[in-house]
């Protein structure tokens, strides 16, 4: 079964943290963006991973849009 999920990812001044809205508890870390990519889906899968075939089902089947939106203030 495969599916999407919504991840995010921020950076500071220590490096990149990563997380799954949909996922609870299930977040991590990296030094870089790349890094932090590659644990994030670690983590996810090993989550997952501990859900029934339904719940897995439910959390995979949303169809997810994120985005950045640039605004200009006056």
């Amino acid at each position: 079964m495969s599916g999407k999920i919504n991840v995010v990812i921020e950076q500071d001044e220590h490096g990149f943290f990563a997380y799954c809205p949909d996922l609870p508890g299930c977040h991590t870390q990296g030094d870089t963006f790349e890094e932090a990519l590659a644990n994030i889906r670690e983590a996810a899968v090993l989550y997952l991973e501990t859900l029934d075939e339904d719940e897995r089902r439910d959390l995979l089947s949303k169809e997810i849009i994120s985005l950045s939106l640039e605004v200009a203030l006056a």
